[in-house]
């Protein structure tokens, strides 16, 4: 695995290159601004974020223009149906991204807020107190939605941010990155709370990377590629988000109606995005009434099924309506964000959580069950940043979840895990306050 090839997407032009010392000017401009932001009042970023929503609507026009060029040029060049769907804006998709602005801008502002407060024998007061983090720098691939999300998560807990998406979506992103700077700056918002990288070859991401003192932390987001690239490559300390393995076990008291809506609608509601089911297991006795059920209900929203040879010999001998194929190993530890789910039946509950833990990537992983020892036990035992009983995996989401706008789901264990809102962007300062008190030589 080389760093050239992981940050690489297929489609990605070669449109411009950029200097070291132009990507650390960059981040240089940052560092005053994150200065600025960290003392800002809340009510000053609740208007800006304002401001924004209103000019990120107020420009839909011009950002679906921008955005078409995008698209465009990615179908041209051959991108995949799952990428373009990430790639594509809508009038639609505008309005949610800036409602997520403004339900960001609703949140409590966590700078300055008290993790924890004593005070010592010797009367001392010690606080331990909630800070911005200072510069954030986000990798991403083909979704100009991370623009605006990571600006306002950003401006609401105080960091300024650097965004280097993919080169496919460099006009999108220049647009939005544009209205929200305007409209920001026309806020209060200090000058460069929100820049792009220069540079759209991997270069740029390489200086990025290494800018360690000028940029505090950086958050890559898009395919295992791209996240263990920068995992490996940085001297920046990371915040990793990861892909999404994410299962949906069907256990032996599972009740029919909520099996096939919640299966349906983790696979397809949106199959492109890291919390879209990719894996399903069935108990070994609910393969002759329930798997069918759910297969008809899959393939007819065009779903195909990766079968082991236990599943795919039940939907053979019934008329499940659409396309079953044998499973190869490989389907089991893959993220597909298509149309495509693999099957596996398994011999009870134990099974299940141990093939989740095997192949899962600690995303996010749901039970269907009527059993509340048997959701006890999966809750307890699955390794993961969700687990869900009897509900889609889809609500896996910083927005669903009361996070706002997140900017990303961190499947690792340290500082933060699953959707990263507000505070997971914040460190923390313990500040003592005395009285003259010193302390003895010993």
């Amino acid at each position: 695995m080389t760093l050239t090839s992981d940050l690489a997407e297929s489609t990605e032009p070669a449109t411009g290159a950029a200097s070291r010392e132009q990507v650390l000017d960059t981040a240089r401009r940052a560092r005053p601004a994150a200065r600025a932001l960290a003392g800002l009042t809340t009510a000053v970023k609740r208007e800006a974020l304002h401001a924004m929503a209103d000019a990120v609507v107020g420009a839909t026009d011009d950002l679906l223009d921008a955005n078409a060029g995008d698209v465009a040029a990615g179908r041209a060049a051959g991108m995949g149906e799952a990428l373009l769907d990430r790639l594509t804006l809508t009038p639609q998709r505008i309005e949610a991204v800036a409602a997520a602005v403004r339900q960001v801008a609703t949140l409590p502002d966590p700078v300055g807020q008290v993790l924890r407060g004593t005070v010592l024998p010797n009367g001392l007061r010690l606080s331990q107190v909630r800070v911005p983090l200072g510069v954030l720098a986000m990798v991403y691939e083909a979704r100009p939605n991370v623009t605006v999300d990571a600006t306002a998560i950003a401006v609401a807990s105080g960091n300024a941010v650097l965004l280097r998406g993919s080169a496919s979506a460099i006009r999108s992103n220049t647009a939005l990155v544009g209205v929200l700077h305007r409209a920001g700056g026309a806020a209060g918002l200090p000058e460069n709370f929100v820049q792009l990288v220069p540079g759209t070859d991997r270069d740029s991401v390489r200086h990025l990377m290494t800018a360690r003192g000028l940029v505090d932390v950086i958050i890559p987001r898009g395919g295992a590629g791209l996240i263990n690239a920068v995992v490996n490559g940085s001297t920046v300390p990371v915040l990793e988000t990861g892909v999404g393995n994410c299962h949906v076990y069907l256990d032996a008291s599972a009740d029919p109606a909520k099996a096939v809506a919640i299966v349906v609608n983790s696979k397809t509601r949106r199959p492109s995005v890291c919390n879209a089911a990719e894996t399903l297991l069935v108990h070994r006795d609910r393969v002759g009434d329930l798997l069918p059920e759910v297969a008809a209900a899959l393939h007819a929203e065009g779903v195909t099924l990766h079968a082991d040879p236990t599943a795919l010999a039940a939907l053979e001998t019934v008329d499940a309506g659409g396309a079953v194929v044998p499973a190869q190993p490989a389907d089991f530890d893959t993220e597909y964000l298509s149309l495509d789910l693999a099957v596996a039946v398994v011999d009870d509950l134990p099974a299940a959580v141990a093939h989740i833990n095997a192949h899962g990537t600690g995303h996010t992983e749901a039970i269907v069950t009527e059993n509340l020892d048997a959701a006890t036990t999966f809750t307890t035992e699955v390794d993961a940043a969700a687990v869900i009983v009897n509900a889609s995996t889809a609500f896996t989401d910083g927005g669903e979840f009361g996070f706002g706008a997140e900017i990303g789901i961190s499947t690792q264990k340290l500082h933060a895990r699953g959707p990263m809102g507000l505070g997971e962007l914040t460190s923390s300062k313990y500040v003592l306050t005395g009285t003259g008190q010193t302390r003895d030589r010993s």
